[in-house]
């Protein structure tokens, strides 16, 4: 696998590794102080899809993101990791996801 940032080879687990590590910064988080709820956000590097997740359901502990800050970087990464092997697995050196047949007929 190929880092989507800067290239670096890797198995997935090095490369998610790697991610939390020198990407960081690509992860960004924020209170929503309408809803009271704590998000982390992660953009896709090759389309316009990104991610926006509840980090903290609660949203109670105030200090929740820079407590769990690299958890929840890694749970982004991840996120990230299994968009990239569906939607663009040849940039960053993975073979596609194969897509199932489906019957012909419909389903029974």
């Amino acid at each position: 696998m190929i880092c989507p940032y800067c290239a670096a080879p890797g198995t997935r687990m090095e490369t998610h590794a790697h991610l939390g590590e020198v990407h960081a910064d690509q992860v960004r988080m924020r209170r929503d102080e309408e809803k009271g709820r704590l998000l982390f956000a992660l953009d896709c590097p090759f389309c316009d899809e990104g991610l926006e997740r509840v980090a903290n359901p609660r949203g109670r502990e105030a200090d929740f993101l820079v407590e769990f800050r690299r958890e929840i970087t890694l749970v982004a990464f991840d996120l990230l990791l299994y968009h990239l092997h569906a939607s663009h697995a040849e940039q960053v050196g993975l073979d596609p996801v194969p897509v199932e047949e489906t019957r012909a007929g419909g389903a029974s």
